[in-house]
């Protein structure tokens, strides 16, 4: 068994990049933990207030609950202005849960994506994950989020997949974890649609000669055999 942890800016992120990695996980027998890790009234309360924060943690542990997570950790750190919230302070609580979990492997937003929560994210989650005495993580891949990282701007590092995952057995279960975030489900043909989610398993598949397929990029990867 190992232990998994997937760290997303906000819910449905981590369903977004690697909901049918993750029901590939749990269906092994390894236990996945969830990081969500903003409270969007906090920082702006003006665009979320707590009783839609609220709503849509509903649909996050619902859609945990439907694949199997093994527990799902709310933080409460400001969305959307992680970029001035200071960074050492997200990479510390990351820290305590690595140190509690003692995961094998871990899955974080690209350092890519326009959003500048999912950059800080990303950022933070490599200071927490550093090496520290006899314990490190020895898997560390970072997932596509559509309609963030295909908008990278082109300043920055683009999504060039290193890693793929066959998922061709799980993948509806991803689309049925997708359906329970009502408030998030955009109509096609917005990237953040059923219909996009499907298309882009398909290409990402085709590429690697499966059926449907979700793509990382390889920040860390440590051979042990």
């Amino acid at each position: 068994m190992n232990k998994i942890i997937v760290i997303a800016p906000h819910p449905d992120d981590e369903i977004i990049g690697c909901g049918a990695t993750i029901a590939k996980h749990v269906k092994r027998g390894d236990e996945v933990y969830i990081i969500i890790a903003t409270n969007g009234f906090v920082g702006a309360p003006d665009l979320f207030s707590k009783e839609s924060v609220e709503s849509v943690r509903g649909e996050a542990l619902k859609a945990h609950r439907l694949l199997g997570v093994k527990e799902t950790i709310f933080l409460d750190f400001p969305a959307p202005a992680l970029n001035s919230f200071p960074e050492f302070k997200i990479s510390i609580e990351f820290s305590k849960i690595f140190n509690r979990i003692h995961p094998s492997c871990l899955y974080i937003p690209h350092s890519g994506d326009i959003h500048q929560d999912h950059k800080a994210v990303y950022r933070s989650s490599l200071v927490a994950a550093r090496p520290q005495r006899d314990y490190s993580i020895k898997n560390i891949y970072c997932y596509e989020t559509l309609s963030e990282t295909e908008w990278t701007p082109m300043q920055e590092t683009s999504f060039v997949p290193n890693h793929f995952v066959d998922v061709t057995s799980v993948f509806e279960e991803k689309i049925k974890a997708m359906m329970c975030f009502k408030s998030q489900i955009k109509m096609f043909p917005h990237t953040r649609s059923i219909e996009t989610f499907e298309a882009l398993a398909k290409y990402r598949g085709s590429t690697v000669g499966v059926k449907r397929a979700e793509a990382f990029f390889v920040e860390r990867q440590v051979c042990t055999e």
